[in-house]
This record gives structure tokens, C-alpha cells and sequence, in this order.
């Protein structure tokens, strides 16, 4: 089963990290295999999945945005990127778009295509710029793509 990835970066309350990270591992620990992680390994929610699809024994395909994406990680983060970028099996690197955020959208619209289903870490609030996980959302719906919803903030999983 191939399952996409979007969602929060950071959380108001860190402490939900430790959450979320038990309802993925329970999520993915139900797939059917062999199991494909697609994801742009952006901080937090794709990371964590990132590794928890490899703990799972699945693979990895990462979605790169545009080719200095890297340089925009924070400095604490780039290690833990260059090692899941090492370990994805297929690595898609997108060309840059006028902006960021248009390179963002296209490249979780990227996710969405590839997947049976989309998981998505988020609070349910409107996405802070294009791209962001509520845009990501939207297209899988529009897509007619399974969603499973984790919300930090309610600590709740729902399909939809």
C-alpha cells in the first residue's frame, strides 16, 4: 500500500509529538505490505513517518520541492533529512516554481497522486500559506483519496 504524508511541522504543544507518533506506528502497523511511504521529508510529521514507515520495514519515495530545499531546513534538521533522503528508493526532485509556497502545493499535490491514501497530521485550521497541509487536504478530498485524519490538538483519528 502506497500512503502519503502531509502535515505539521511544529505543534503548538510538543509534548503531542510523542501522540501522534503512537497513532501513526499503530496506523502503519495495519497496512496491508508491502508498504510505501511517500513523503517530502519536511520536519516533523514527514519525518516521523519517514521513519516510522522504514521501522515498519517499508520503503521510501521522497518528493523533493525544488533542489535548494535543503539549504531551507533548519540547520538541526538537515542530518536527520540527508539520512531518510539516503534511504528512499525513489527520489522525485521537482523544478522550482516562482515561489516557495506554489513549489510547496506542487509538490503535496505530488503526494497525494502517487498514494492509496493520505495521512494527514493537522489541527483542522486553514493552511498559513499555500501549500500547507489544509491545501494538501483539499486536494486529496477533490481527488476522491482516502484521508485519515490525526489531529494533535483533539488528539482524535478519523477517516475523511
Amino acid at each position: 500500500m502506497k500512503v502519503g504524508i502531509t502535515g505539521h511541522q511544529r505543534l503548538e504543544d510538543a509534548s503531542g509529538w510523542d501522540w501522534v507518533k503512537m497513532e501513526m506506528d499503530n496506523f502503519l502497523a495495519k497496512l496491508r505490505r508491502p508498504l510505501v511511504g511517500i513523503t517530502c521529508l519536511a520536519e516533523g510529521a514527514d519525518s516521523l513517518f519517514a521513519e516510522l514507515v522504514l521501522q515498519h520495514g517499508g520503503s521510501l519515495e521522497a518528493v523533493v520541492p525544488f533542489p535548494e530545499y535543503e539549504l531551507l531546513l533548519p540547520a538541526h534538521q538537515r542530518n536527520r533529512y540527508r539520512a531518510l533522503l539516503d534511504a528512499a528508493s525513489v527520489i522525485t526532485v521537482l523544478e522550482k516554481r516562482r515561489s516557495k509556497q506554489e513549489s510547496y502545493f506542487a509538490a503535496g499535490k505530488k503526494v497525494v497522486d502517487a498514494t492509496d491514501l493520505l495521512l494527514a497530521v493537522w489541527d483542522g485550521k486553514p493552511a498559513k500559506g499555500l501549500g500547507g497541509t489544509a491545501d494538501i487536504v483539499k486536494y486529496a478530498r477533490q481527488e476522491l483519496k482516502p484521508v485519515i485524519h490525526v489531529d494533535p490538538i483533539r488528539r482524535s483519528v478519523t477517516d475523511g
